[in-house]
């Protein structure tokens, strides 16, 4: 270790060390790749390895380990990069575990994400972004324009209305609440008469109270009519519904969302699909991957790890002194293995998500032009969950939206339909928040669901992180290590895969590099 850390520097050192437990894991250093040079007078000759999937983990490990100078080896069932994350474009074409075949016919230039879409600021995806030179720019996460429409039991009941509306009512109710409570004595016991003052400042403000604590209604809530020139004041939306029906109805669910750290805007995306940094680490890694290799058993050998596969229906086999294998957890039992018994139970303890999205291209941006909608998401107790509008293209003729993205029991309602009744589904639900024009304008779908994928089956992989099983699988076994965003505190997440792979990379040149 000591080696390490003179001929590869502190952060490799520390970086390995963590991994293998023998430092802070969260400690604030840096990832440092290793570099070609750490390996000099301490592991002479060849070191090779085996890096099973071209997911967000598998890459981001061969690109790190090649730095090294390692032979990497990518063995990719799937003929394009990615894995979970999958831009949809024109000729994309499919065939699902429910035997149905779709073929994508978006117009040039248009996409949507099928898999990851977002990227949070504090994110190490984003430094991959910047060290490939994959351009990126906002994504809407939130936009005080689009609706929310939920089943209740007040008059608010599957009515459509904007988050603005939505966010002044419940933050104005709420606020003068609050303010009831602390001006009636119910919180002196917690309070000074600054502290209340102080508050009552502060509450006159959040929730835009009149001048005796009560919310009235708000130009927070927006105009149905935009003030103009001169004695043109705009017309306000009409009064909001009283307390009990605001509280009651829910519409204020899902406004924690952009509160959570990981959704917190800005946010961003890569121009063009999120798809864009796997084409590029491909750019880097050149024909080290093997796409169309589907992969059957993997073993330790006295030699090594042998891995075999089929590709182009032809038996293959290769052995590597590593194997850094990203498969998802509940389908590395399926593969010939000669695995612990211990490990094959925690790789089946890992729980398998149902989650998909459809995308809807229309020959008319009626969102904009309509209802002024820039990007952000329609939320909805509905089976489809939340519209979300593009963030692209704006003011062109056309525009793909993606009309679902839902998960668990939501997605199961989709799950065993054919392309076309999903859309008919989905098209229906949003009518219902949208109106009739939701239905029209249509020019062509397609949609996907993570379970009835092939080679992933699940949208992602979860699990307690403090569990055994989780332990267990943070540490090699022989000669096999395991990576993946489900091997993370960032499930579901390309940072989650990133930072694992990251991890792998660096305890096993630990391994090889350390001290003889």
């Amino acid at each position: 270790m000591k080696g390490l850390g003179v001929t590869g520097g502190a952060g490799v050192m520390y970086g390995a060390m963590s991994a293998i437990g023998l430092a802070p894991a969260a400690a604030e250093v840096p990832f440092r790749a290793p570099t070609m040079g750490d390996l000099v007078g301490q592991a002479p000759g060849h070191h090779s390895v085996a890096v099973l999937g071209a997911g967000p983990a598998g890459m981001c490990a061969a690109y790190e380990l090649g730095k090294a100078g390692y032979d990497v080896t990518v063995l990719e069932a799937r003929t394009r990069p990615g894995g979970r994350v999958w831009s949809i474009r024109a000729g994309t074409e499919e065939t699902d575990l429910n035997g149905e075949t779709q073929r994508s016919t978006f117009s040039d230039g248009h996409f949507f994400n099928m898999g990851a879409t977002r990227i949070p600021q504090s994110h190490v995806t984003l430094d991959y972004c910047r060290e490939l030179g994959v351009q990126i720019q906002p994504f809407g996460n939130q936009n005080a324009n689009t609706l929310v429409n939920y089943a209740s039991d007040t008059p608010l009941s599957k009515t459509s209305m904007t988050y603005r509306a939505a966010k002044a009512d419940t933050f104005g109710y709420v606020s003068e609440l609050l303010q009831k409570a602390a001006s009636r004595g119910a919180l002196d016991d917690v309070l000074s008469a600054d502290d209340k003052h102080a508050l009552a400042e502060f509450l006159t403000d959040f929730g835009d109270l009149s001048s005796d604590g009560r919310y009235l209604g708000s130009t927070r809530r927006g105009y149905t009519s935009e003030p103009g020139a001169g004695t043109d004041y705009g017309t306000r939306l009409a009064p909001p519904h009283s307390m009990s029906d605001v509280i009651r109805s829910g519409i204020g669910r899902n406004f924690a969302f952009d509160f959570e750290y990981d959704q917190a805007t800005m946010m961003f995306t890569p121009i063009g699909g999120m798809d864009r940094i796997y084409y590029a680490f491909q750019d880097r890694l050149g024909d080290r991957v093997k796409f169309g290799s589907v992969v059957t058993a993997m073993r330790n050998v006295p030699e090594g790890v042998t891995v075999e596969y089929t590709e182009g229906g032809r038996a293959q086999s290769i052995t590597t002194d590593y194997v850094v294998c990203t498969i998802p957890p509940h389908l590395i039992g399926r593969l010939g293995n000669n695995l612990p018994a211990d490990v094959l139970a925690a790789l089946k303890a890992a729980k398998v998500t149902s989650s998909g999205k459809l995308g809807i291209e229309y020959s008319r941006r009626w969102w904009e032009t309509d209802e002024r909608i820039y990007g952000g998401a329609s939320n909805t107790d509905k089976d489809i969950a939340q519209i979300m509008f593009p963030y692209d293209h704006f003011h062109s003729d056309r525009g793909v939206v993606v009309g679902y993205y839902n998960t668990g029991k939501r997605h199961q309602a989709f799950e065993s339909l054919t392309h076309r009744q999903r859309l008919a589904k989905a098209l229906a639900e949003g009518a219902e928040i949208h109106g009739d024009k939701y239905k029209k304008d249509v020019t062509s779908s397609f949609s996907g669901s993570w379970r009835r994928t092939r080679y992933s089956e699940s949208a992602w992989a979860s699990w307690d992180s403090t569990s055994p099983e989780y332990k267990l699988l943070l540490q090699p076994v022989d000669k096999i290590y395991f990576a993946g965003d489900h091997l993370s505190n960032a499930i579901a997440w390309q940072h989650g895969a990133f930072t694992s792979a990251r991890s792998v990379v660096a305890a096993l040149h630990s391994r090889v590099a350390g001290p003889s």
